[in-house]
């Protein structure tokens, strides 16, 4: 098992650090970020779709629905969960009778069941959030729009030259990009998959990192990003979900091998079923 926890940290921490520090060798230390946006920024003095209410709605307001979703179904499962154990055959038999018959008994079940993966959600989410949030506050980096390099009045900064540690560092909310951690939020649910090793976490990955970076691209083209706060969101929230994944399930379930079998408790079953 050591191997195998030598490999797991190996992708799952080493690997993220490397990816971390190329995109500070990359766009922190030399000014890619400005070359980027200088492309998308047309001569009349705006970004793509900056004002386009549509292009807003369709890439910002709207998407914001599958986090925000998951989020609340994590809630909903995580108050559900503590509903099934309190009710006991020799007390509640005839409400269980009925529950069976609404067929809303094994659904209680399974929020049972997987309690531990609820919470996980609903914590990762939080906490990823709250660093995002640390960040934003903590380095004080205002949007493309906002410099004097497009039109605005404040001066760029680099957000390592401006991070503050025990105090907010001003009034800059732009870095890391916000919108983009929203679709990386999502990486939990891949921890949960890597959890019962199930044949599609892998893919789970790709497509969190995937719409992450969807978020993050569209506000770059609107100027309300450079190319690497959306790289940087991504870095932030992996490791904070990584840290909760390992306080809540361990290294060794996070770890197996994929060929590990689980044992089959069914959640519809009403077999075992497990608690934090």
């Amino acid at each position: 098992m050591e191997t195998g926890k030598t490999r797991f940290f190996a992708w799952h921490l080493g690997l993220p650090l490397v990816f971390g520090l190329a995109i500070f060798i990359i766009f922190d230390l030399t000014s890619l970020d400005q070359t980027i946006s200088n492309w998308l920024y047309y001569p009349a003095g705006t970004f793509p779709f900056a004002h386009d209410r549509f292009f807003e709605n369709l890439t910002h307001r709207w998407p914001r629905i599958i986090p925000n979703w998951t989020g609340e179904l994590a809630l909903i499962g995580s108050a559900l969960s503590f509903i099934w154990p309190l009710l006991k055959p020799e007390g509640h038999g005839g409400l269980i009778r009925r529950l069976e018959a609404l067929r809303i008994a094994p659904i209680l079940r399974f929020t049972t069941q997987h309690r531990r993966d609820f919470l996980f959600i609903v914590v990762a989410f939080a906490v990823t959030t709250g660093m995002i949030h640390f960040f934003k506050s903590h380095t004080s980096i205002y949007c493309p729009v906002e410099t004097t390099l497009y039109g605005g009045i404040e001066d760029k900064k680099e957000w390592f030259r401006n991070f503050n540690l025990l105090h907010e560092a001003g009034a800059g909310r732009c870095w890391p990009g916000g919108h983009a951690s929203g679709g990386f939020t999502m990486l939990a649910l891949y921890f949960v998959a890597r959890r019962y090793q199930w044949r599609y976490a892998k893919a789970t990955l790709y497509a969190s990192l995937v719409l992450g970076t969807i978020y993050g691209t569209t506000r770059i083209v609107q100027g309300w990003h450079f190319m690497s706060h959306t790289f940087w969101a991504g870095v932030i929230v992996w490791f904070s979900t990584l840290a909760v994944a390992l306080a809540f399930y361990g290294w060794r379930q996070l770890a197996q091998p994929e060929h590990t079998k689980i044992p089959n408790t069914n959640p519809l079953g009403g077999n075992a079923v497990e608690s934090v």
